[in-house]
């Protein structure tokens, strides 16, 4: 019996004694254990994943910290996209105990073994760089033998796609290498990249020769240093500043880039947190349902107790006892197995990491799991357990408890105001944006409420158009929808969001894929040749139209620079906080072109389009609708442009509407003719090619006679999309798998759960004289209809978020594929049914008396 005590006004109350309220804890758990574990097993993956990300990312901090020397490569770099000036080479010839120079630009190459061609990075280096780490070749030696001949390192899978090998020639420009040895790494690259743009290094002393670097050739110029010990590089690299952004050139240095480094996977930790954080979610909405069962079910113990002398607080607490005991026993094997799941995240994440990744255990991040975990499963189970506290002796009596409502209770609303105080925390935590917050908390709540509200709809449909003309059994089975004490709520809502994050992914590549699939379709162009010279124009339009291939757009491109936006220039913008977009719009290069008429992909908003302009009048240019909103400027503004050195004033004429979904030649600005015509400019061509066969042929004849033209085929475009998207996809579904074991946890909680509830109503049945057979058809059946509506709302849930998307955020049509949609869904279902059934099966084999007596 609990303790008591007799206040002076002679009024009998329960003392409050620890100790016995955890002994009754205890006692009273001994029955039930097992499904207390049950119920908080939903979180158990939640904390798992959570605790993996954050040992991932310590150790990633740790590990870019200690290797970012090799990241950069030097202690400093600096770089330009342009021509060094003549009055800073001084400067940087001066600097430093040892120097590197590098000239980077994209080039096409042509294996001659192979007869295959290809656009890579082409990397021209000179000196001794890197200075810390190594390019890491095959043999190991060539990384540095290269240097010293007219050799050359071609990166792996270039290797393996034009099935070359070590001493075979490949030709940059007019030179022909030859091949010294397989890139694997260059300091900071990664396997996505490389994907993307494979590396081949030359010597620079070699590049004159390949005719590649001519007047108004693309190229990015580094300059590598490394100083003595003596020397803060960061504090030169401050001084330095002002004379380097008058060159328009910038430095790095290893401080900076370790910054960066951590700055850009401090986005990726970050998503990958959120994601198992809305696992955990999902496990906790699974312990809020599963609680609220488990408290039902101890009414009758729980107004005993009341009738021995125990206060409602005493009671209250010793059901939380017995939540806080099991939910951290659940923290801590979630931990256990965060900290093996963080051995294979490096495996996973491989080909987006640029440093070696160790996997140490982290006490820090396990510390975090365990308090979050135990926070967590708290906060969830009081929805439930404040209920214990309006539970009265007289239900001793009573055959029935009526919980109360919302609205009378606002205590309940203190809960969910500090459910929803604690995700806004955490994400606030993980994002350190309050803008990112609001966001990402709302996106939640939105999924939880139209997931809910969906359920609530399909439930009500349930109820309002019951199919009374059916049988029985399929009468029976469907009403358990809405029957008191249904598992349709949080099935569908665990499910549901699980469904959801898996087909969303699905479609959002689909949709990837597509955009760019459809600028393959028709008569669009799937040929992009440019940085070709002015001189080389007509032979290369000859060329085309001689293989049968259309010209169907050729452009010039002339390079510049804008330098004042309405009157201001970029020292004027720089104190200005809000004036980011025009400060940015100050610093970039642009490529524009000019023409007399609009493309079929832009359609003027605002404004007058203007094609021809003579000397004596305005030059009105065309802007983008959203780079106008950016800088902020409308119809009659004055724009200021450096154009290679002579200045160019203009006035905003019209405002365009841009496709960019299409595969063509699209522009933030267009001038009309008549202006830059005298102008340094390259051009581009657009053809369609056939076929594979016909684009290797066209491509082999371009690159042997231009070396300097470069040539992007869609087909080529395609595959490495899909390959990122792949890659990408990979890690975003090794996350969401998190989620969706997790509402597969919940889905066999719950349904275990709805064992216990299903038992009155079996035995019941048995005993009107039900055969195992019925009982066996009401309970597939009721599953199903459970299975189907959690899948249908996820599903339902996806095709909204990526209709979304394709419409808002993409800007093009969405066409679902419904045989994957049809799998998925009958997939759930029937795991739904499985599940349902198996746990049916120890009430289905037994006499009914034998159940009565065990369960009940």
């Amino acid at each position: 019996m609990p303790a008591i005590k007799i206040e002076q006004n002679g009024i009998i109350k329960p003392a409050f004694n620890f100790n016995w309220l955890i002994l009754m804890a205890w006692r009273d758990s001994r029955r039930n254990r097992s499904r207390l574990f049950l119920f908080i097993s939903s979180i158990i993956l939640g904390i798992a994943a959570l605790v993996a990300i954050y040992s991932f990312e310590h150790n990633l901090r740790q590990d870019i910290d200690s290797q970012a020397k090799s990241l950069l490569g030097a202690d400093m770099v600096i770089e330009t996209n342009k021509v060094v000036p003549k009055d800073i080479l001084p400067v940087l010839i001066a600097l430093g105990d040892e120097r590197s120079e590098e000239r980077t630009f994209a080039s096409m190459i042509y294996f001659p073994k192979s007869e295959g061609t290809r656009l890579v990075n082409v990397k021209a280096l000179q000196g001794a760089y890197p200075y810390y780490g190594v390019i890491e070749t095959t043999p190991a030696s060539a990384g540095r033998s290269f240097r010293d001949s007219q050799h050359a390192l071609v990166d792996k899978t270039l290797m393996l796609q034009f099935d070359s090998k070590v001493g075979d020639s490949v030709k940059v420009g007019e030179v022909s290498f030859m091949i010294a040895g397989v890139l694997n790494k260059a300091p900071g690259q990664t396997g996505f990249s490389a994907s993307v743009a494979p590396v081949v290094y030359i010597p620079l002393k070699y590049l004159e020769k390949t005719g590649l670097s001519q007047k108004g050739s693309r190229i990015n110029y580094n300059y590598y240093y490394t100083f003595g010990k003596n020397i803060d590089v960061d504090v030169l690299a401050e001084k330095l500043k002002p004379r380097l952004d008058k060159a328009e050139m910038d430095a790095e240095t290893i401080e900076s880039r370790k910054e960066d480094t951590g700055r850009s996977f401090e986005d990726m930790t970050e998503f990958l947190a959120l994601v198992g954080f809305v696992a955990l979610l999902l496990g906790c909405i699974g312990v809020a349902s599963a609680i609220h069962i488990y408290i039902r079910e101890k009414i009758n113990t729980i107004a005993v107790l009341r009738c021995l002398g125990a206060s409602s607080k005493q009671a209250f607490i010793i059901y939380l006892i017995q939540i806080v005991g099991i939910g951290l026993i659940g923290s801590v094997m979630g931990a256990i197995l965060g900290t093996l799941i963080q051995q294979f995240l490096p495996v996973v994440l491989k080909d987006f990491l640029p440093v070696a990744i160790t996997v140490d255990v982290s006490w820090y991040a396990i510390a975090q799991g365990l308090l979050l975990g135990l926070i967590i499963s708290i906060l969830f189970a009081l929805l439930p357990l404040v209920s214990v506290r309006n539970i009265s002796p007289l239900n001793t009596l009573r055959l029935s408890f009526q919980e109360t409502s919302l609205f009378r209770d606002p205590v309940k609303w203190l809960v969910y105001l500090l459910i929803v105080l604690f995700v806004f925390a955490f994400t606030y935590l993980q994002m350190g944006s309050v803008r990112k917050t609001i966001y990402f908390t709302g996106g939640v709540l939105f999924a939880f409420l139209t997931l809910s509200a969906l359920a609530y709809a399909m439930m009500w449909l349930a109820r309002k158009f019951f199919p009374s003309s059916w049988s029985y059994l399929w009468r029976q089975g469907f009403s358990n929808l809405f029957r008191p004490n249904n598992q349709t709520l949080i099935l569908v809502v665990s499910i549901g969001l699980g469904t959801a994050f898996i087909c969303t992914l699905f479609f959002v590549q689909g949709i990837l894929i597509n955009r760019v699939t459809m600028s393959s379709s028709k008569n669009q162009p799937n040929m992009v040749l440019f940085d070709i010279q002015s001189e080389q124009r007509a032979a290369i339009t000859d060329l085309t139209r001689s293989m049968n291939l259309p010209v169907i757009q050729e452009v010039p491109i002339v390079n510049m620079r804008m330098v004042s936006i309405k009157g201001r220039n970029a020292a004027s913008f720089k104190k200005d906080t809000l004036s980011w977009g025009k400060r940015r719009a100050l610093e970039r290069e642009y490529r524009v072109t000019y023409r007399d008429s609009l493309s079929d992909s832009e359609k003027i908003v605002s404004g007058k389009w203007t094609g021809t302009v003579r000397s004596d009048q305005a030059v009105k240019v065309s802007l983008e609708e959203g780079f106008a909103r950016r800088i902020d400027v409308e119809i009659g503004d004055k724009l200021t442009f450096n154009v290679q050195g002579a200045p160019l004033e203009t006035v905003v004429g019209s405002i365009r509407k841009v496709d960019w979904n299409r595969i063509q030649t699209n522009f933030l600005l267009i001038f009309p003719k008549g202006v830059l015509e005298d102008a340094p400019q390259f051009h581009v061509l657009l053809t369609r090619v056939p076929s594979n066969e016909i684009s290797a042929n066209y491509q082999r004849a371009v690159v042997k006679t231009y070396p300097n033209i470069s040539m992007i085929d869609l087909g080529l475009v395609l595959s490495v999309l899909d390959e990122i998207l792949t890659k990408m996809g990979f890690v975003i579904r090794f996350m969401a798998a998190f989620s969706i074991v997790t509402g597969l946890i919940v889905l066999i909680a719950s349904v275990l759960i709805s064992k216990y509830q299903r038992i009155r109503e079996s035995v019941l049945l048995r005993t009107l004289g039900a055969s195992r057979k019925q009982i066996l058809v009401i309970t597939a059946l009721e599953y199903f209809f459970l299975g189907a509506l959690a899948a249908g709302a996820g599903i339902i849930l996806s095709l909204l978020a990526s209709w979304g998307l394709a419409k808002f955020s993409f800007e093009t049509s969405f066409t679902p594929q419904m045989l994957p949609i049809l799998l998925l869904f009958i997939l759930i279902s029937s795991l739904t049914v499985l599940i349902g059934l198996f746990n049916s099966r120890g009430i289905l084999d037994k006499p009914p008396l034998e159940v009565l007596r065990s369960e009940v």
